[in-house]
């Protein structure tokens, strides 16, 4: 009776053990179902060809549009009947065999324009630049006045400029005053370097261009300065190349954004150029960039200016010769008159000195000098 009892309990054990390993291999053989699906769907997308993005430039009846691909070609399609309401400007998914319209997308931005845009608050006053009395005075009466007093302008009844052009030699002081200007006024200074964008942008520029002046507008009151217009604006040529076309793009969309700015607008654009004598007459044209603000290589009452500027937090020698550095410095740009007296300051600290005298100042301008020759001979060299 025992042996019958400990027989039923191994099989009752074993029957268990059985169904547990069952349900164990049924439940591997589930989980294992689930992943070779898994894996026939991942493996159909790759075997799917992928959609392109483009935007509807024009449309022609209810099934055509004109399309716009990213690449600057244009191609008339077909609108999938799936695809309603869509208008011209609106970004689209379409197959890359016929280009046939499958679905509209929301329009997103293609970057973050902040990331490619140098913006801030700068703390620059008038006080800190030197030699540029009537640059500043007119700066002050076009771009500072009309910030600072619009009524003013309405009531008169005259349109002040939208924007200016610094233009001069480098070095002169064009992206200070565009800074200070911006601090007197407490105006967001957006500076946008005009061969970066041709450079690093093609395909996208028209779009950043866009997106830039979008940002001016949610951080005004605000300043657009755009250092080296001329690479974005310069005399059209025969368009022949893709680049070439790209440029021509931005510098459409840049007129585009400047003639859609409100005379009295709280936005304000600083072009800023070496090379004005290549600029299209288009941009600096009555009604955009119209005021010139020409920004000469100091004379030497200016340098005098610039030189104690520079000096001001400086333990000089009593016994300096003001003129015999001045007349060192002569031909000197603002940004050379700086770096002479930063180098000038290293010479003291070489000898362990927190007194700079006459002789550091006069080395460091030689040096300045100097390594200027370098730089130019070398750019002839490369470039000449």
């Amino acid at each position: 009776m025992v042996n019958n009892q400990e027989a039923n309990k191994d099989i009752i054990s074993t029957m268990y053990s059985y169904t547990t390993d069952i349900n164990h291999l049924e439940e591997e053989n589930r989980l294992l179902r689930q992943t070779i699906e898994q894996l026939k769907q991942e493996l159909s997308k790759f075997h799917k060809t992928p959609l392109l993005v483009a935007e509807i430039k024009e449309l022609m009846d209810k099934n055509k549009a004109l399309l716009h691909l990213n690449n600057g070609n244009e191609f008339l399609v077909s609108i999938s009947s799936d695809c309603k309401d869509i208008k011209a400007g609106d970004t689209v998914l379409v197959e890359q065999k016929n280009l046939t319209i499958v679905k509209k997308i929301a329009t997103q931005k293609k970057f973050n324009v902040e990331q490619f845009v140098i913006m801030e608050k700068p703390k620059i006053r008038w006080k800190d630049i030197g030699g540029l009395k009537e640059q500043i005075q007119e700066i002050k009466e076009v771009v500072e006045l009309p910030l600072k007093k619009p009524d003013l302008f309405r009531k008169i009844g005259i349109t002040p400029p939208k924007g200016i052009l610094l233009h001069g030699p480098p070095g002169t002081g064009k992206t200070l005053l565009a800074k200070a200007v911006a601090s007197s006024t407490n105006s967001t200074f957006i500076e946008v370097v005009g061969s970066e964008l041709v450079q690093k942008f093609i395909g996208e520029g028209a779009k950043l261009v866009k997106e830039v002046f979008q940002l001016a507008r949610e951080k005004a009151p605000a300043i657009v300065f755009i250092d080296e217009i001329d690479a974005l604006a310069a005399k059209r040529i025969e368009i022949g190349t893709s680049g070439e076309r790209e440029v021509q793009r931005t510098f459409m969309q840049l007129l585009a954004e400047i003639d859609g700015f409100k005379n009295l607008g709280n936005v304000k654009i600083i072009g800023c150029t070496n090379r004005k004598d290549i600029l299209d007459p288009a941009v600096i044209r009555p009604g955009r960039l119209d005021r010139l603000i020409h920004l000469p290589l100091p004379d030497k009452d200016s340098l005098k200016e610039i030189f104690k500027i520079h000096t001001k937090n400086m333990k000089l020698e009593k016994k300096l010769s003001l003129r015999n550095v001045i007349n060192a410095m002569d031909g000197f740009s603002g940004a050379e008159v700086r770096a002479a007296v930063t180098e000038a300051g290293y010479f003291a600290i070489r000898d362990n000195r927190t007194l700079v005298k006459e002789k550091d100042i006069l080395k460091a301008i030689e040096k300045v000098r100097r390594d200027e020759e370098l730089e130019s001979t070398e750019h002839l060299h490369l470039y000449g």
